[in-house]
């Protein structure tokens, strides 16, 4: 236990005396006015910016194509339900529901046909 301590306790300090050494404010060792290292530095800058952004965009393309394909299986509904007043037969006044499915920016679907009392007919759109 007294060994693990007294280890624990010269590498710390070993830590802390090495981890005082400071050079310049940007942290580093080389003059920055010689053309080598500021040549470095600004290729090393240019070749971070692209690829940067080349991974930006190969993410950017993929998460655009995951929601476009994610778009194409919507199953989600939108009916607008209006009502509609008829006279019947034997002379009663009743209101009909008409409703008209319609897309995501409330434009009616197949045309804007409508049907009294239930959704859209789906014969056009395939099964649900």
């Amino acid at each position: 236990m007294k060994i693990t301590l007294g280890f624990a306790m010269v590498l710390a300090g070993g830590a802390l005396v090495t981890g005082g050494c400071a050079t310049k404010r940007d942290g580093r060792v080389v003059n920055t006015r010689q053309p080598g290292p500021a040549i470095g530095t600004a290729v090393g800058t240019a070749a971070g910016a692209i690829a940067g952004n080349a991974a930006g965009a190969v993410v950017g393309a993929g998460e655009g194509f995951a929601g476009a394909s994610a778009s194409a299986f919507n199953g989600e509904r939108r009916v607008v339900r209006s009502w509609r007043t008829e006279t019947t037969s034997d002379g009663r006044t009743i209101r009909v529901p008409v409703e008209i499915e319609v897309d995501e920016y409330g434009r009616p679907l197949d045309g804007g046909v409508a049907s009294a009392g239930t959704a859209t007919s789906g014969a056009k759109r395939g099964p649900r």
